[in-house]
């Protein structure tokens, strides 16, 4: 095996991206980069029966938003494209060929109704899903059944068939996993899966191990789903006279429900009002979006640094990192082997911690969308202040919009009767006055705003309990924001004196 380090995520473009596809990339990169080696992207798309024609260019993009570059992939180009399987469909056939001349393969001829009777037939209360495995394959159809006369007949009459691998009985087969150590598999609670379809086509067990290998992949790192076919692939490696160069392996754990029952889905995304996939999912079929956490007003950086902690920790009490600091902290070894439950509270905490504090060039650009949506027009340098103002407030980038609107409008709701509660003549004289004496100012900035309102407020013998929380009604609409001068500043004096008025006509 190659000393360099290379690994690679390999997704089946079918549908949106999991947070858990992306935690793959994210370990698989971390990993690549600790060690000064290669992250490979490689398309799996030989089912063409559920490939979507997006989806490939979908996961690019994800992987752009999240910064994960590839070293290697279809759109990059590299030393062993290509690297899309269907445009390696030449490949797997000899390999398939070459397993079923050595007797660990063979031809299966069976019909789709015949798969079926045989399920139909065997089904029972201890085996409610019957297999295609050693106790069932001298029943069916196939080159090990049938005479070789028999087979060649069939190949000559071009007799659809499939490709399956033999599994042998009563063996053990064991390798170590990266996380959870050794691991040992029972053969005769394995079937006989499909390498190479009807049309040519290898399944993924079959073009997993061989583009792993052309490829010089050193280290496979997938979720723990994957563990059951773990046995075939470890066969493949040994039967195609590849075992040295089988990669490490590591079964990364699930990312669990909030309640930890299970795996989490889109449906449970869905159910509990958060998103699962990284970006927007359109299905093309049905024409449902799903929302992602960009369009939910997630940073790509934080979005990474809340995967990499789904299952694995640093050993110490760091929370926040930035991906340079991930690449050199990052070890498999202290990837937990339990699943992780997924915590979308936990998920805003990190997203709030990068806005406070990120710096306005880096947010503008992301904030500036959610105001032209809304119809507010404004300069950069404006909406910049603003931004540095309210980005401690702000968790999602659209509470910038929640947060800010009222520094380029007036608010439409306003909370009178908080104002009301406690509202007087007095009160009403000390706004009347203020707004004369600002108009009289030549500086309008907040030092010099809020001595003028203390000021007169003496003179009208109130406190600033009084008066201060009215102020902020009047040019907030609620009680939240910034402080309240240096909103009066920003909004300028014409529209400050035409909120105040516009409340006191209210009152």
């Amino acid at each position: 095996m190659s000393n360099r380090v290379r690994v690679r995520f390999a997704p089946s473009p079918t549908g949106g991206l999991h947070l858990g596809g992306v935690r793959t990339v994210l370990y698989n990169y971390l990993f690549a980069h600790h060690h000064g080696g290669e992250f490979v992207l490689r398309i799996e798309d030989t089912d063409q029966n559920r490939y979507v024609e997006s989806a490939e260019q979908y996961i690019v993009d994800c992987l752009e938003w999240c910064g994960l570059y590839p070293d290697e992939s279809p759109q990059k180009g590299g030393p062993f494209a290509p690297y899309r399987q269907r445009e390696r469909k030449h490949l797997y056939y000899e390999y398939a060929q070459k397993l079923v001349d050595a007797g660990y393969a063979y031809y299966a001829f069976d019909t789709t109704d015949a798969l079926e009777q045989m399920r139909n037939n065997l089904r029972s209360d201890t085996n409610t899903n019957p297999q295609y495995d050693h106790s069932t394959r001298m029943h069916m159809r196939n080159s090990l059944s049938l005479s070789n006369n028999e087979v060649l007949e069939l190949l000559e009459k071009n007799t659809p068939y499939v490709i399956r691998i033999k599994i042998p009985e009563n063996t053990t087969v064991k390798f170590t996993d990266m996380i959870r150590g050794e691991i040992h598999f029972d053969t005769n609670l394995v079937d006989d899966k499909v390498l190479l379809k009807a049309d040519g086509m290898p399944t993924y067990h079959l073009a997993v191990v061989v583009d792993d290998y052309l490829m010089k992949i050193t280290h496979a790192f997938r979720g723990e789903e994957w563990l059951p076919s773990a046995p075939i692939h470890i066969l493949l490696w040994e039967y195609l006279g590849w075992k040295e160069n089988m990669p490490e392996w590591a079964h990364l754990p699930l990312i669990l429900k909030p309640d930890g029952n299970g795996k989490l889905s889109k449906r449970d995304g869905d159910r509990l009002g958060f998103p699962v996939f990284a970006m927007n999912w359109k299905d093309p079929k049905t024409g449902e979006t799903t929302t992602g956490f960009k369009e939910h007003g997630f940073l790509p950086e934080a979005f990474v640094n809340m995967l990499a902690l789904l299952g694995w920790n640093s050993g110490s009490e760091q929370e926040i990192f930035t991906l340079d600091e991930l690449v050199e902290k990052f070890s498999i070894e202290r990837v937990h082997k339990g699943g992780a439950k997924f915590d979308y509270e936990k998920a805003k905490w990190f997203n709030h911690q990068y806005i406070q504090h990120a710096s306005s060039e880096r947010l503008l650009p992301l904030v500036k969308p959610y105001f032209e949506k809304q119809g507010i027009d404004t300069t950069d340098a404006y909406l910049a202040q603003v931004i540095d103002l309210i980005k401690e407030r702000c968790t999602l980038l659209p509470d910038f919009i929640q947060q800010g609107s009222f520094f380029f409008k007036a608010p439409q709701e306003i909370d009178l009767p908080s104002i009301q509660a406690k509202w007087d003549d007095k009160k009403k004289q000390f706004f009347e006055a203020w707004i004369t004496a600002f108009d009289a100012l030549s500086d309008w900035g907040h030092t010099r705003l809020e001595q003028s309102f203390n000021e007169t407020m003496e003179q009208h013998e109130l406190k600033k309990g009084d008066v201060l929380l009215p102020l902020r009604i009047m040019l907030v609409g609620a009680k939240y924001g910034p402080g309240v001068f240096v909103i009066a500043e920003m909004i300028g004096k014409t529209e400050t004196g035409e909120r105040i008025k516009n409340v006191l006509s209210k009152l």
